[in-house]
């Protein structure tokens, strides 16, 4: 009791504030998305995500490269589908030289030991911009989960080390695992978006990717059928035991700072790694408060990661992976 323990003594120094501190953040913690564009030396800021970049396979690769030697060690990737190629199945997502398949090659080709992770979902591909093929005002679940599982084999061809399905079909792990299995892909990973919620903070990344739900008579206007209603918590973890029991590996929660009570539920749950995606909206607040000089850039980032981590997160998916390496200099 006081005043014989002071818990100010473990305070009183930045030497002994280090040597006691419970949760660090390295540079292992992180998985960075990557925006991949058709075309030769682009690399395109994204209005809305500054200093963020949509870009071609040529510079996909000195990325790669340059990730690689800041110590970053895995990377998402994403790709923006040319209007003219998509359609309500998704079928250039099964496209052997598609962009994401050429992407995979390049990154395995450029750093072979770089993790590749690939996002496996229709939006990018739908001329609808829904994560499932739309029919009479639905999203059909079985039918696009069987398209899912294709696309997911397809990445497994390119060399992609763990699909990561971001629909939130019900049941496509198990679709997905199983299909893998039977084309040999034993050792291909599923990192599932267990706990993904329909949330406005995506909206940057819609941009970068042109994959919002259109706005026509007999479509949805929005995920909400699909995503999870942000208001509820025990589903998340029933969502989430319930791909670990059809096969994922890792399981992620998303957005992130909004959600850690989730994040800390499931971690609390669960006997697998968690991920956390710092989305989009996160990343372009705080940059947009750094820039009017409202908030202290690095100070905020930093705590922002600190509080994800401490939150039960393994991985942490973030646009902030290069701004974190250079603030540890």
């Amino acid at each position: 009791m006081f005043p014989l323990i002071r818990n100010r003594r473990l305070r009183s120094s930045e030497s002994i504030r280090r040597l006691v501190r419970e949760t660090m953040v390295s540079p292992d913690d992180f998985l960075v998305p990557l925006f991949v564009v058709e075309g030769k030396g682009i690399k395109e800021e994204i209005p809305s995500m500054p200093n963020y970049y949509r870009m071609s396979l040529d510079n996909l690769e000195k990325e790669t490269k340059e990730l690689w030697q800041m110590g970053l060690c895995a990377v998402l990737l994403f790709v923006k589908v040319p209007d003219n190629l998509k359609d309500n199945k998704g079928s250039e997502a099964l496209n052997p030289d598609g962009l994401m398949q050429q992407a995979i090659k390049i990154v395995k080709n450029a750093c072979p030991e770089m993790l590749v992770m690939t996002d496996v979902a229709l939006d990018p591909y739908s001329s609808y911009g829904h994560d499932g093929i739309v029919a009479e005002g639905q999203i059909l679940n079985d039918e696009t989960s069987e398209v899912l599982a294709e696309m997911s084999v397809s990445h497994a061809q390119a060399g992609a080390d763990f699909v990561a399905p971001s629909d939130m079909m019900d049941g496509r792990i198990l679709t997905i695992r199983e299909a893998l299995e039977d084309e040999g892909f034993q050792n291909t990973g599923i990192m599932s978006y267990s706990a993904k919620y329909a949330s406005a903070f995506y909206g940057p990344f819609r941009d970068a990717l042109d994959s919002a739900p259109v706005d026509i008579a007999n479509v949805p206007k929005d995920k909400k059928t699909y995503q999870m209603d942000f208001s509820n918590r025990f589903e998340a973890i029933r969502e989430t035991q319930m791909d670990i029991d059809e096969g994922a590996d890792i399981v992620m929660v998303k957005p992130g700072l909004a959600y850690l009570d989730i994040v800390r539920e499931i971690k609390n749950e669960v006997d697998v790694p968690v991920a956390v995606y710092q989305v989009s909206g996160e990343y372009a607040m705080l940059k947009a408060a750094a820039e009017k000089g409202w908030l202290d850039h690095d100070r905020v980032m930093m705590e922002q990661l600190v509080a994800i981590k401490r939150a039960g997160a393994n991985i942490i998916a973030s646009y902030f992976a290069k701004d974190f390496i250079r603030v540890l200099g």
